[in-house]
């Protein structure tokens, strides 16, 4: 499994399918834990309390009972709903994680999970309330109370008693084995939801940063000196010759640099010149949390695990610190993108470069031109200064001390998602002061990688001539950030020229 190919199942582009292999694992994690409680084996959370009462002895006739009991004691959450999309993942990952085959959950609750998704039945499942650690046990309990009737489902967007969705889809609540309830709701699946919605939506923005801060630069008559190869051959991080790569890709030809090749300026700011620097460094960090996630994904993190017949070991897999340290480094690679964006945005308008005019119109002091959406922009940038505060170094015991140090990771996710917003609409207020500025180059013409992606934007978003309501055109540009659409013309682009961007850099950039 890899992080683009679960986003692919949440999408419904792609089924996901339990082979036959891994249905004989599952099948035979549950026979041990069957073989173990028969042979009345202590084992944690399968015939003990849980958390501090792990020494309170449970009767056989009440196995199932401690069970059910787990689920409804720690459907906890609180706040708003999540999106849906995140709700499906959740329940990709968790199949995923059941299916390697170590966590004595029974086949045909695996199966209906799998339903769940097909039939687009979501459960409703809290923002708040995990601590990451035990595994998200508050959202995760109320992903799986629908499993036992109970809870909230979603259904065409209406959200309904799970009871009574289920009775009209003809489908009877589960009975739990032992371990099962356990198996559900210890892990990670909240954390690596929200991890694996981060990585796909920075990385449109990633890619389209360096798009638009080319068009920054074009139309500040920026040098593209700064990213010729053999400097970034003289530090040679991925993420800043990648980027390097592609800012020479997007200028090279184009007639507006030649306009200004024998200029007498030394060197431009740094939000123009460190382009591949800042950016590049940003890259690094994503694909940092790309290599976490994967393993994380692709783990066992339930509590405890069933090694065999006869082992069954508690430990700390569920734990969220792995996760949720990549995540807060990921928050602050999003937010610098942010930031520097901004700064270009300020140049833009500052009306200091020849030819373009103050505020980017005409006839300024009637008009104010694209003035406030430099504030606006400024107060996306601070409001994502003040969630970079990593939540993984903090730690509040839970569990009356036996859960005495635990990740904050469901914030991390939570947070790194809504800078992650923020800087779509940051890079949105770039991408309409960018293109209104390059209107001031005409009738020179760019790249056919820049013009293609100005003429796209053009159909939606009119040149200003004068001051109008300029959030409706913000909200248009984020719009066509979030489809990730200039990344489409891009590559449509390269195949009409028959050519591949950025060399052998794109596989490992890709989700």
């Amino acid at each position: 499994m890899t992080p683009g190919l679960a986003l692919e199942i949440a999408r419904g582009e792609r089924r996901g399918i339990l082979t036959a292999e891994v249905q004989q694992q599952i099948q035979q994690s549950q026979d041990h834990i069957a073989a173990m409680v028969a042979g009345h084996q202590t084992i944690y959370g399968v015939n003990t309390g849980f958390g501090p009462l792990c020494t309170t002895m449970i009767s056989d006739d009440h196995l199932r009972d401690l069970q059910h009991n787990l689920l409804r004691s720690h459907a906890v959450g609180i706040g708003p709903d999540i999106a849906p999309h995140l709700v499906r993942l959740m329940l990709i990952l968790k199949v995923q994680a059941l299916a390697q085959g170590y966590s004595g959950i029974c086949l045909d609750t695996v199966k209906r999970i799998l339903w769940h998704i097909e039939e687009d039945l979501l459960p409703a499942v809290p923002a708040q309330g995990s601590v990451g650690a035990s595994g998200d046990l508050a959202p995760l309990a109320h992903l799986f109370l629908p499993l036992i009737g109970e809870g909230y489902l979603y259904e065409a967007g209406e959200k309904k008693p799970a009871a009574a969705v289920l009775d009209a889809h003809a489908q009877s609540p589960l009975q739990l084995s032992p371990k099962e309830g356990l198996a559900l709701i210890n892990g990670t699946q909240f954390i690596a939801a929200y991890a694996t919605a981060v990585l796909n939506r920075l990385h449109r923005c990633l890619e389209q940063a360096d798009l638009i801060a080319a068009m920054s630069l074009e139309a500040l008559l920026g040098s593209a000196r700064p990213f010729e190869a053999p400097l970034h051959e003289l530090r040679p991080f991925a993420g800043t010759q990648y980027v390097a790569a592609r800012m020479r890709e997007f200028l090279h030809g184009s007639a507006v640099m030649k306009s200004h090749a024998h200029c007498h300026r030394v060197q431009d700011p740094y939000s123009l010149r460190c382009i591949p620097q800042v950016h590049g460094a940003s890259r690094n960090a994503w694909l940092h949390l790309k290599e976490m996630l994967q393993t994380e994904i692709n783990s066992v993190t339930d509590n405890p695990v069933v090694l065999d017949e006869a082992t069954a070991i508690s430990g700390g897999n569920f734990h969220g610190q792995l996760i949720s340290m990549p995540l807060d480094y990921v928050t602050i690679a999003a937010a610098e993108l942010g930031n520097i964006s901004e700064r270009r945005v300020y140049l833009l308008l500052e009306g200091k470069v020849e030819g373009l005019p103050k505020l980017l119109l005409e006839n300024i002091g009637l008009n104010s031109g694209f003035m406030v959406t430099q504030y606006t922009a400024a107060a996306l940038v601070s409001e994502n200064k003040t969630l970079c505060f990593p939540s993984s170094a903090d730690s509040i015991p839970t569990s009356l001390g036996q859960e005495d140090h635990v990740s904050m990771g469901a914030f991390s996710g939570r947070k790194a998602l809504k800078v992650v917003k923020n800087l779509e609409q940051i890079l949105a207020i770039e991408l309409l002061c960018a293109v209104q500025a390059l209107d001031f180059r005409r009738p020179l013409r760019s790249t056919p990688y820049i013009d293609a992606c100005h003429e796209y934007v053009r159909q939606t978003i009119s040149f200003a001539e004068a001051d109008r309501v300029f959030s409706e055109d913000i909200r248009e540009a984020v719009r066509i950030i979030r489809s990730g659409k200039l990344l489409d013309i891009l590559t449509e682009t390269a195949a009409a020229r028959e050519e591949t961007m950025s060399g052998e850099w794109p596989e490992m950039f890709r989700v």
